[in-house]
């Protein structure tokens, strides 16, 4: 007879909301688990551990008496809910930021060890700089021109070159749509967009790849921005969070005239002329969404907050309808893998492991991969081998 755990229904409630599996998938995959917060039965022992397992958690956390209070480790800048309720955090959300925090340490490790200079830019500027002069200092830092912005062919191209020149200057830049190597954990990007974990030996930027290649180009610029403010923390990137959080305000208009400047933006857009045909090719112009258009147009005197909201959620809509939100899974490994883990980290973590400074057991658990054969070949694909 198979042994059965009482396990308190409250708890059993936290890791279904932990887990951040959608709630159509939920009941197919725990057919059983009404019945388990009902009491009418309690799960045996192996579908308590496979329940413990599916839902990324352990089964001693499902055996206290109260669901344990789990805290972000850093500032938590979006939007909350609704009034008087806080953001909450899945289990994945949660474990890329451990992911992260442990390559972050590494590198910084490393760094000091050959004597790496500290990364100037970080924390360089503060809020009572206009964003005016923060932009001046990133578009200089980056080579972030008028020719490079013209010339970007796809919201692909945008990301790639400003990923990689914030690379170029000693970030590590993280963009990925999944936990680890999980294809199973997708992000979501109603969860967070990205988060900046400032240092000054191993700035990290992550960007939730799973979202629109149109918002990560914003995602990206304003998390570099909180870099050069110096401000750690996890974003929505959300208008509303700027009018609740100083720093992301602040954070919005540096990466809005970094990508979108204002002068240009006023040459191009005609306030006198229907707003809806504008949006896309003012979008493929810049190579932002076009809900990045509609908060230019709104800063620029084109319409009211309450306008602004009601355009925005309409063309939010729109664009979810059209599910052009990146895959996860497939194409070539070799060449995905660098840009999830950051080609500057991956580049480091194998050259120092290859001259036995750092174990292949803590490099395959850095990088998220299980065979030394991966390994090589990603050192093969980054020129390290």
């Amino acid at each position: 007879m198979s042994v059965r755990v009482e396990v308190r229904p409250a708890l059993l409630e936290w890791a279904r909301v932990r887990s951040g599996i959608d709630d159509t998938v939920w009941h197919r995959r725990f057919p059983r688990f009404d019945a388990w917060v009902a009491g009418d039965v309690q799960p045996t022992v192996r579908q308590l551990q496979e329940f413990a397992a599916k839902t990324y958690t352990s089964v001693g956390f499902l055996l206290l008496e109260a669901p344990p209070v789990e805290t972000l480790p850093i500032a938590d800048f979006r939007t909350p809910a609704g009034p008087g309720r806080s953001m909450p955090a899945t289990g994945n959300l949660l474990d890329v930021l451990r992911i992260c925090q442990a390559r972050q340490e590494w590198y910084r490790d490393n760094q000091l060890l050959h004597n790496e200079p500290r990364v100037s830019f970080v924390g360089s500027v503060t809020l009572s700089t206009s964003p005016l002069e923060a932009v001046a200092s990133m578009r200089d830092a980056l080579g972030w021109t008028s020719d490079v912005r013209g010339g970007l062919r796809s919201w692909q191209e945008a990301v790639t070159q400003l990923r990689e020149r914030a690379e170029a200057l000693g970030v590590l830049v993280m963009v990925s749509g999944i936990v680890g190597s999980n294809t199973h954990r997708t992000l979501d990007p109603n969860e967070f967009r990205g988060f900046a974990l400032v240092d000054d030996y191993a700035p990290l930027v992550f960007v939730n790849g799973a979202d629109a290649k149109s918002a990560q180009v914003f995602t990206l610029a304003h998390e570099l921005a909180h870099l050069w403010l110096g401000a750690t923390g996890l974003s929505d990137a959300e208008a509303e969070s700027g009018r609740e959080f100083a720093e992301e305000r602040w954070c919005n208009a540096v990466a809005a005239e970094l990508l979108v400047p204002r002068s240009d933006f006023e040459q191009v857009f005609d306030p006198a002329e229907a707003l809806s045909p504008q949006l896309e090719p003012l979008a493929r112009r810049y190579r932002v969404s076009t809900q990045v258009i509609l908060a230019r147009a709104r800063e620029v005197g084109a319409m009211s907050w309450d306008q602004f909201m009601l355009e925005r959620d309409i063309e939010r809509t729109r664009v979810e309808s059209l599910d052009i939100r990146r895959s996860t899974s497939g194409g070539d490994y070799y060449a995905t893998k660098p840009v999830q883990v950051g080609k500057r980290f991956a580049r480091d973590l194998i050259a120092s492991t290859l001259e036995g400074r750092t174990t292949y057991t803590e490099a395959l658990r850095l990088l998220g991969v299980k065979k030394v054969s991966t390994l090589e070949g990603l050192g093969r694909r980054l020129g390290v081998l």
